[in-house]
C-alpha cells in the first residue's frame, strides 16, 4: 500500500509518461504543418514570381504587350545602387501599385525585374516603355549573381526618352532587371510595356490620341483667356484701371498653366517633367496671387471691404509662403509628401477663402456687383472642389465616360463660368461708373453754370447800380444846370422882349431838346422802369406830348391788360429811340394830319407808327439818309424786328420778342 501511494505522488508530481508523450507528438505535428504551410507559401510565391518559368516572347510582339502580370517589383531607398543592392532585396510578384504611385513611394527608387525570350534565328529587338513619368530610368540583364549594365538605346522620335531598347540574339532568354526613378508629381503610373520598334511612333500617337478631346478643350478655354487677357489691357490702356492689369495677369498665368498642360500632355521629355513636377504650382499660384490683388482692387476692398481687403492679403502672403515652401521641398528635400501636401493644403486653403467670400456676399447681397462674384465664385468652388476630388479621388472619377474623368475639364468648366459672371459684374459696374460720371459732370456743369449765373448777376447788379447812380447824377447835376440855362434864357427874352437875340431861343430851345433827351436817357438807366407796362406808358405819354403843338393829331390805341413782364433797360431805349424816330420822320416828310400808333403785347411786342401822309418812296429812301439804318440796327441788336411799308400812307413795324 505505500509503495502504490507512492507511486501515485510520483505521478502527481512529475506528470502522466503516455500523457506527456502525446503532447510531444501533437506539437511536433502542429510545428510540421506550420512548416508545410510556409513551403506552400514560398512555393505559391515561386510560381507567381516571374523568374519562375515565365517568359515573354519579343518576337511574337507585332505592337505592345503589357507586361504587369510577369514582372515582379520591390522599391529601394534613391541612393541606393541596384548592381550592389539586387540581391538582398525581396522581389513581390506583380505590381505593388498598378495605379497612382502613393506619395511615399515617389521620392524611391522602384526596381522591376521580368523575363524576355527570342524565339527567332536571328536577332531581335524590343522597346521597353514603364509608364508615365521617370526621370531616369537604367536596364541590367542578369545572369545568376552577375549583374550587367545594358547601354541606354533611345527611339529616334524626339519626344521618346522614356523609352530604352533591349536586343536579345537567335534563341536566347535574359532576365531584365529595370531601375526607375520616378519625376515629383502626384500622377506617376506604372504600366510596363514591350513595344516594337516599328510600332513606337504609333504608340506614342495612340498614348496621347485618348487625351486629344481634353486638350481640344482646353484649347477653346485659353483661346477665351487670350480674349480676356487683350480685353483687360484694352480697358488698362484706355482707362488706367490696374484691376485690368491685374486680371490680365491672372488670365495670362493660368493660360498658361492649361496650355502648356494641353501641349505637353503625355509627352516623355525634360519640359513636361520640368512643368509636370514644378511649374504648373507655380504658374497656378502667381495667377491667382494676381486675381486676389484684382479682387482688392476691383471691390474697392480697402474702403468698402475691410474684412475682405485683409482676408486677400493674407491669402497673398499664403501663396508666397506655399510656393516657397513648395521649391524647397521640391529641389531640397527627398519627402515627396510634405510637397504634396504643400500643394493641396494651399489648394484646399483657397477653397476655404471661396467659401468666406460666398458667407461675406451673402450678407452684403444688396450690393448688385458682389451678386454677380458671388455666383461666379460659387461655380468656382464647386468645380475647383470635384476637380480636387478628382484628383485625390481618381478612382471615383474613372468610371465616367469621355472628359468627365479627368480633373482638368471640372477646373475648366469653374473658370469659365467664373468668367462669364466676372463679366456681367463687370458690365453692371461700367454701367454703374458711367451712370456716377454722368451724374458727376452734369452735377459739376450745373455748379459752373450757377457760378456763371453768380457773376452774371453780380456784373448786373453792378451795372444797375451804376447806372442808377449815372441816372442820379444826371438828374441831379446836369438837369438842374440844363434847367437854370433853360430858364435864364427865358428870362433873359423876357428882359429883351422885341430886341430879343436869335441866338437866345436857339438857346432855350436847344436846353428844351437836351432836357428830353436826357429825360429818356435818365429813363431808359433807372432799373425801377424795367417792366412792359411802364415802356408802354412812357411811349404812351411821350408821344402825345411830342404832336401836341403840332398841326397832326395823335391817337394812341394800348392794351388795357399788360403782361407783367421784365424788360432790360438796353431794350426799352433802343425800341423808345426807334418809336422816336419814326415820329420824327412823320413830323419831317410824311405831310400827314394823323398819325395813329397800335401797341399789342402777348408773347410779342407790337408797335404799328401809321400816318395819312403821303407815303414813303421805297424806290429812293436815300433821303431819310441814317434815320432808318439806325432804325434796322437797333432792332437787330436786341434781336428784333423792322419793317417799312408803303399802305395809303407809311406804316412802320416794329416788333420784339418778349
Amino acid at each position: 500500500m505505500r509503495e502504490i501511494s507512492t507511486n501515485q505522488d510520483c505521478c502527481s508530481k512529475f506528470g502522466n509518461p503516455a500523457s506527456k508523450l502525446r503532447k510531444i507528438k501533437l506539437k511536433f505535428l502542429y510545428q510540421l504543418f506550420l512548416l508545410t504551410l510556409i513551403s506552400l507559401y514560398f512555393s505559391n510565391v515561386k510560381a507567381q514570381d516571374s523568374l519562375w518559368k515565365r517568359y515573354t516572347d519579343i518576337n511574337k510582339i507585332k505592337f505592345a504587350d503589357a507586361i504587369e502580370k510577369t514582372v515582379s517589383s520591390c522599391y529601394i531607398i534613391k541612393e541606393q545602387d541596384p548592381e550592389i543592392n539586387y540581391a538582398t532585396q525581396f522581389f513581390q510578384p506583380g505590381i505593388q501599385h498598378l495605379g497612382s504611385v502613393p506619395n511615399d513611394f515617389i521620392t524611391r527608387k522602384l526596381l522591376l525585374k521580368f523575363n524576355i525570350c527570342n524565339s527567332a534565328d536571328s536577332a531581335v529587338s524590343i522597346y521597353f516603355f514603364p509608364g508615365f513619368y521617370y526621370q531616369n530610368i537604367q536596364l541590367f540583364r542578369l545572369n545568376g549573381t552577375i549583374i550587367k549594365k545594358l547601354p541606354a538605346i533611345l527611339p529616334d522620335d524626339p519626344d521618346s526618352i522614356g523609352f530604352r531598347k533591349i536586343s536579345l540574339a537567335a534563341n536566347d532568354s535574359a532576365t531584365i532587371l529595370a531601375a526607375l526613378s520616378f519625376v515629383k508629381t502626384h500622377i506617376n503610373k506604372i504600366r510596363p510595356r514591350l513595344v516594337n520598334p516599328a510600332y513606337v511612333p504609333a504608340y506614342i500617337t495612340e498614348l496621347r490620341g485618348n487625351h486629344d478631346p481634353d486638350n481640344r478643350v482646353t484649347y477653346i478655354f485659353c483661346g477665351l483667356l487670350l480674349m480676356m487677357i487683350f480685353f483687360s489691357l484694352t480697358n488698362f490702356f484706355q482707362g488706367a484701371n490696374r484691376e485690368f492689369l491685374y486680371y490680365s495677369g491672372f488670365a495670362f498665368f493660368l493660360g498658361a498653366m492649361l496650355l502648356t498642360k494641353a501641349m505637353y500632355d503625355l509627352h516623355i521629355s525634360p519640359i513636361s517633367f520640368f512643368l509636370e513636377g514644378y511649374l504648373d504650382f507655380i504658374l497656378q499660384g502667381i495667377g491667382y496671387i494676381f486675381y486676389l490683388t484684382f479682387m482688392q482692387r476691383f471691390l474697392e476692398t480697402k474702403t468698402q471691404h475691410p474684412f475682405l481687403h485683409k482676408l486677400y492679403i493674407s491669402g497673398v502672403s499664403l501663396l508666397i509662403i506655399s510656393m516657397l515652401g513648395y521649391t524647397y521641398f521640391h529641389y531640397y528635400s527627398d519627402d515627396y509628401a510634405k510637397e504634396n501636401l504643400v500643394e493641396n493644403a494651399t489648394k484646399l486653403l483657397l477653397l476655404a477663402m471661396v467659401v468666406i467670400f460666398l458667407f461675406y456676399s451673402i450678407r452684403n447681397r444688396k450690393d448688385k456687383l458682389m451678386y454677380y462674384l458671388f455666383w461666379g465664385n460659387c461655380c468656382l468652388f464647386v468645380f475647383s472642389l470635384l476637380s480636387q476630388l478628382a484628383v485625390m479621388r481618381a478612382n471615383l472619377f474613372a468610371g465616367f465616360p469621355g472628359i468627365l474623368s479627368t480633373s482638368l475639364f471640372y477646373y475648366e468648366v469653374g473658370l469659365f463660368l467664373e468668367l462669364v459672371f466676372f463679366l456681367a459684374g463687370l458690365n453692371y459696374k461700367n454701367r454703374s461708373q458711367l451712370i456716377e460720371q454722368t451724374k458727376e459732370r452734369e452735377t459739376l456743369k450745373a455748379q459752373n453754370q450757377l457760378k456763371e449765373y453768380e457773376k452774371e448777376i453780380a456784373v448786373y447788379k453792378a451795372q444797375q447800380e451804376e447806372r442808377e447812380r449815372i441816372s442820379a447824377d444826371m438828374h441831379d447835376e446836369l438837369g438842374s444846370g440844363m434847367t437854370a440855362i433853360r430858364l435864364m434864357s427865358e428870362i433873359a427874352r423876357n428882359k429883351m422882349k422885341e430886341n430879343t437875340p436869335v441866338e437866345i431861343d436857339k438857346i432855350s430851345s436847344s436846353a428844351d431838346d437836351v432836357l428830353n433827351k436826357m429825360n429818356a436817357i435818365i429813363w431808359s438807366m433807372n432799373s425801377g422802369n424795367d417792366t412792359l407796362d411802364n415802356l408802354i406808358s412812357y411811349i404812351r405819354s411821350w408821344s402825345q406830348e411830342y404832336f401836341e403843338n403840332t398841326a397832326i393829331t395823335c391817337n394812341i390805341f394800348s392794351p388795357t391788360s399788360i403782361p407783367e413782364k421784365e424788360i432790360t433797360g438796353a431794350k426799352r431805349r433802343n425800341i423808345f429811340l426807334c418809336v422816336k424816330e419814326s415820329l420824327n420822320n412823320v413830323l419831317k416828310h410824311s405831310a400827314a394830319t394823323t398819325v395813329t400808333i397800335k401797341i399789342t403785347a402777348d408773347q410779342t411786342l407790337t408797335i404799328e407808327i401809321a400816318d395819312n401822309g403821303t407815303g414813303i418812296d421805297m424806290q429812293n429812301l436815300r433821303r431819310f439818309g441814317n434815320g432808318l439804318k439806325n432804325i434796322a440796327y437797333r432792332m437787330e441788336t436786341i434781336d428784333g424786328r423792322f419793317h417799312i411799308e408803303n399802305r395809303n400812307g407809311t406804316v412802320t413795324t416794329l416788333a420784339l420778342p418778349l
